[in-house]
Parts: C-alpha cells; structure tokens; sequence
C-alpha cells in the first residue's frame, strides 16, 4: 500500500530547493527597535509595530487591568457569551476615529478580510482586486464564490475597462485594494479608485493594516490622508500593527456594520477577542490622539533613512521624495504605477509611500545570503521571497523609537555586503 503522505516530503524538497523555505525566529523580551533573536541583541526593522507601542508600558498595564476584570478569555462567540462592554467601548472609539458611524472589531486582521468579503458578494457578483493585495483578501474573495478580475498593480486604466466591459453582467460588484502595500510599501490611488466605484454604482473596500496610525492628520488611515472622509466606502484595518495589539476592524455605515454582525462567519463563529487585547488597543488609540509627535518623528526617520540608502543603491521609478512634516504626511509619487523593474546583482530601492522600504534582489539566494550576513552584523530585517512577492527583497520597516544611529548602522550594514 502506498503512503498517502509521501507527497509532502517531496513537496518540502522542492521548497528547498527553490530557497522558499521558511522558519520561524525566536524573539526575546519586548517589541522595540533593539532586541533579542537567537539570543543575540539587533536592531530590528523586521517589525510592524511602526510606533514603538506594543511594547509600551501603558499598553501593558491596561491589558493586565483588563485581565484582572475580565479574565483571559472571552469564552465564546460575541453573540453569545463572548461580548463585553470593552469590546462596545473600542468599536466606538475606533468609528469616531475613521469618521464613520460605527465600526465591528474580528479576532484578526484576516478574519476581518475573510468575514466581510464572503458576507458582501457571492456567486452573483463581481470582485475587481489589485494583483498585489493582501493575501487575506485575496482569499476573502476566493471564498465568496465572487466572479474575480485582478488588474495590474494601481493600474486605473485597466478597472475602468474592467468595469466598463463586466460591470452591466453582475448583481453587485466590489473593488478591493491595500492602501499602503504590505510588501510593497507604495499607496493606492484611492480617490480615483473612489470615483470609479461611485460611477460604476460598486463597493470598494480599502486594507489600511499599514495605514491605521501612520498616515493622515490625525493617524486614521489614508482615508483621511487622501481628503476622502465621509466617502461611502469599507475601511478595514488591524490593531496587530501600529496599535501593537491583535484583532481586526471594519468601520463604515450603520447598515454595514449592522449587516456584518449578522452575516459575517468569521465573525458570528470566532471567539471574541480578547479582553487584554480589546484593552491595549483602545490604550493605543488613545495615546496616538494624545501624542502626535511619534507619528511626526516615524516620518522623520523615515525620511533619514531614505536618503542615506539612496547614497548607496539605485532607485527605481518615482520613489519617496522630500522631507518630513509636522503634519506628518508623506510627499505623494507623481505616477502610483511606475513599473516593478528587473532584478539585478545591485539591491534596488523600490517606490515607497510609507515607513516601509523595500530593496529588491535579483534572486531568494541573494536575499538569504543577505539577510544572514546583516543578522551577523547584529541588524535584523526581513527577508521575502516568492511565491509572496514576485520578485526577492529585504523589506525594511522603520519605528518612531529608533535613533538616528540605529537608520545609519543599517545603512552602513547595507553599504558594506558584497553581492556573491
């Protein structure tokens, strides 16, 4: 008889052989821009946490508060057993911040994506998505049973043809898009794309995991950072990130909000999240409102290491240009869609919008040879490879507590790795 698992011995060579292999990497102590992997301190820019929060004394006594109160567990589904006053008390918070009239929070970012999605469209409709969306919501509209169209990256020409050729044939149809692009670091054209769904009579549903504390006046998103607050349309978004906590959110109309908690599995099935959790994220709004400052000096680093890799690797198409502001937005790239270039020998810095900066490689080799040599070096940043992106890169994530010494550290790391 044979082994109905024997494929997966081979499955995994295969994965070695192309250098897609992964693993995972112990970190000790608390999330900041020094710590400890393998036992070894580095400068991290592998993190997420893009204003030095989840480490945070504040964040971390509310949690505890709230465990104290409310256990550690939810205990079961919010329709059930699972809801408490906390939960209400972020939601809230989270709708007054995006402007929008109410919010629902998810266990996680992708259940967020999974949820709303598959509660929106179905067989009858349509779903136009950016080929680089997020994994979460490209699965969130695998699951739907939604006719899916991908157009090029941020490419507007092509969803107003895709919506002038298939728009007539559905029932509904929704646009899906990243703001900020998680492996990408670039921003989508979210006006425009606004003004086409409007003028197609369609949804659109904007990812701002990356965006939620980083871009606009007061830190809620590229929402606000585009001008286009009050604008029908689904913004979705963690508290993993900048609120350095854990769950998800969708903010948007009462009726949608309404609709979600009747209709979104992965919501109605899902265990609530946590009261520790709840609590720390509400922390973090709360400490963003108050301390804008941090989201000021995110975007000065941002811009100092910008220019110091710029000293050192080509860049490639419209990049982040100019300096940091007190009102902490980003300069805008004149052209959302320059082309990926072709790898080469020479790490090239990619177009960036955000505190997230990419050097593409010219194969998963050099990354990984890269990326060791840095860690030895004491810098830990991430390696990515296919099938996550279509191309290698070191993806460089930047905080508001790193010091100018860390951002020139890895610069000179970065300049002195020589290209096997």
């Amino acid at each position: 008889m044979s082994d109905p698992y024997s494929w997966l011995e081979l499955a995994l060579e295969t994965i070695h052989r192309a250098n897609w292999y992964r693993s995972v990497k112990a970190i000790a102590y608390r999330p900041g821009p020094i710590v400890l992997l393998n036992g070894q301190p580095v400068l991290n820019f592998a993190s997420n946490d893009y204003l030095g929060l989840a480490g945070d004394d504040r964040l971390i006594q509310a949690a505890i508060a709230a465990t104290q109160e409310y256990g550690t567990g939810s205990t079961g589904s919010r329709l059930i057993s699972g809801h408490r006053d906390l939960h209400r008390e972020l939601e809230q918070a989270i709708a007054s911040w995006k402007q929008t009239e109410d919010a629902i929070v998810f266990s996680s970012g992708y259940l967020a994506n999974l949820g709303t999605i598959s509660a929106l469209v179905g067989k009858r409709d349509l779903i136009l998505a950016d080929q680089y969306n997020h994994s979460s919501l490209k699965n969130g509209a695998i699951l739907s049973g939604a006719t899916v169209l991908n157009y090029a990256h941020c490419n507007l020409e092509q969803v107003h043809h895709l919506l002038n050729q298939h728009r007539p044939q559905y029932r509904r149809c929704l646009i899906l898009t990243d703001s900020i692009f998680s492996m990408d670091g670039d921003l989508c054209p979210l006006p425009a794309l606004l003004d086409l769904a409007e003028q197609f009579n369609s949804m659109l549903l904007v990812d701002e995991a990356h965006a939620t504390g980083v871009l606009g006046s007061t830190g809620s998103g590229s929402v606000e950072h585009f001008g286009c607050t009050g604008r029908p349309l689904i913004q979705m978004g963690t508290l993993s990130k900048t609120l350095g906590s854990l769950g998800g959110y969708v903010a948007g109309s009462a009726a949608l909000i309404d609709f979600l908690r009747n209709r979104a599995a992965s919501w109605i099935y899902t265990t609530g999240l946590s009261p520790a959790d709840t609590a720390a994220a509400l922390e973090a709004i709360r400490i963003i409102h108050q301390e804008p400052q941090r989201r000021t000096q995110l975007w000065r680093n941002v811009h100092h290491l910008f220019t110091l890799l710029t000293q050192h690797f080509p860049t490639a198409g419209n990049v982040l240009t100019g300096r940091s502001t007190e009102t902490s937005l980003p300069p805008m790239i004149p052209s959302p869609h320059s082309p990926m270039p072709l790898p080469s020998p020479t790490p090239t810095l990619l177009p960036s919008h955000s505190p997230i900066l990419c050097l593409q490689v010219d194969s998963p080799h050099t990354v990984l040879s890269i990326g060791q040599a840095l860690q030895k070096a004491g810098i830990f940043v991430s390696t990515v490879r296919p099938p996550t992106v279509p191309t290698s890169r070191l993806r460089i994530t930047v905080m508001a507590t790193h010091e100018l010494s860390h951002l020139e550290q890895l610069a000179e790391g970065l300049s002195q790795i020589s290209i096997d």
